[in-house]
């Protein structure tokens, strides 16, 4: 039966959803490199000839314009817009709700269709506005693997990776809800200024281990940081790892974007309860991975995330084996204050105590910024992430808890 008769037989209330599926059946355009669209158009009976101009034209109104409807593809014959329709979808991820906090900081709540055999998922995004820049906390899993004892998303199971696309969707969505895109009738082959966006930074550091999603988030952001399309530059996308050794030497050489490692710990017995994932590569691994790191210099220094536990992680001895661990590193500390959330035995280090250990670790030459709390009225603060939808209850679905690091990449 066709989609449009399908469609004619159900009740009006139920056809969103049923568009929605019948989107999700259809192969994405989003999150394909150049040589992977072409082979998808010549697929679908798209002249060699054309194909260059044709991988272009998508290109531009994807990643400049952000267009989310072919019929917007103003350039584009009515024919080939149609043939796009029949075969392929550039929908975004439903909205399930959005919030914004009292400091700005935006959170989504994004539910993606069922992929397969699967169920749909849902994941949140989050961006923070900061004096000078925007940031956007991108998720790379639903779920996640690693069980840090400290974090919150590390209770939920892994559900699924996420695709390239999803990856990128979040980005051209949170550029959508902030009016980041150039207004439709801007003349094409009009310089769009790169001065002023609201989206200036992007981490990977949302739900799930992006090193154990290597491809997929690979793509994504080398779809982002194309020249040709959302151009974000390298030095402002920062992917964030537990400490995944191979897939880090992997990052530099593939990627080549900034790198952020969760440490959170200076000796191997407390890092492996902290991080479990120090069991597999412990910190001499790790470290040697990090001074490896293609391009270090001191305008391109590593971050090292430290949340910071009282009476666990915080004592002056932690500060010293700190910068003892860090010698030779380009490097900064971000040093986070503790998020509580329930069912947790950790708790935040006491302010004052913070700035001491600051203040020795910047004394030592490191920068080491606290980071400041944000987005807590809405539960987007760092580490509190935390999805339900390994559940997918039509009535019992529970709200997102969000993860967000700010202050990362070039200013």
């Amino acid at each position: 039966m066709a989609a449009t008769e399908i469609l004619n037989r159900v009740e009006i209330a139920k056809a969103p959803q049923v568009r929605a599926a019948v989107e999700a059946e259809k192969p994405s355009l989003i999150g394909l490199l150049r040589e992977d669209m072409a082979k998808a158009l010549v697929e679908k009976g798209v002249p060699e000839r054309q194909v260059k101009m044709r991988v272009s034209q998508l290109w531009h109104w994807l990643y400049v314009r952000g267009v989310s409807d072919f019929d917007h593809m103003t350039n584009v014959s009515k024919d080939m817009r149609e043939m796009l329709k029949q075969h392929f979808t550039i929908a975004r991820p439903e909205i399930v709700e959005e919030q914004i906090s009292g400091d700005g900081t935006r959170k989504w709540l994004l539910r993606f269709p069922a992929r397969g055999a699967g169920r749909p998922v849902e994941i949140e995004t989050v961006y923070i506005p900061e004096e000078g820049r925007g940031t956007l906390c991108i998720s790379s899993q639903v779920g996640c693997t690693l069980t840090c004892s400290f974090c919150h998303t590390g209770t939920q199971k892994l559900v699924r990776n996420l695709t390239a696309e999803e990856i990128l969707a979040q980005l051209l969505l949170a550029r959508d809800r902030l009016g980041d895109f150039p207004e439709r009738d801007t003349p094409q082959g009009a310089i769009v200024p790169a001065e002023g966006r609201k989206i200036t930074n992007i981490v990977m550091m949302g739900m799930g281990e992006p090193l154990y999603n290597f491809e997929q988030v690979k793509t994504a952001l080398l779809i982002a940081s194309d020249g040709e399309g959302l151009s974000l530059s390298k030095r402002r996308i920062t992917l964030s790892t537990s400490g995944i050794v191979p897939e880090i030497y992997r990052t530099g050489e593939e990627i080549g974007v900034m790198l952020a490692i969760s440490l959170h710990a200076v000796r191997d017995d407390l890092r492996d309860m902290l991080v479990p994932i120090n069991k597999k590569y412990p910190l001499k691994e790790l470290m040697d991975a990090c001074r490896a790191y293609p391009g270090l210099s001191n305008a391109r220094r590593i971050t090292f995330e430290y949340v910071m536990l009282k009476d666990v992680n915080d004592s002056l001895e932690d500060a010293k084996q700190l910068v003892k661990l860090l010698k030779g590193v380009p490097a900064k500390i971000n040093l986070i204050p503790f998020n509580p959330w329930p069912g947790t035995n950790y708790q935040c280090s006491d302010w004052e105590h913070i700035e001491k250990f600051a203040d020795f670790i910047n004394q030592a030459g490191y920068a080491s910024p606290i980071r400041t709390p944000r987005g807590r009225d809405i539960l987007a603060a760092c580490g509190q992430l935390k999805s339900e939808s390994e559940r997918m209850r039509k009535v019992d679905r529970l709200a997102f808890e969000a993860m967000m690091i700010a202050n990362h990449g070039e200013d």
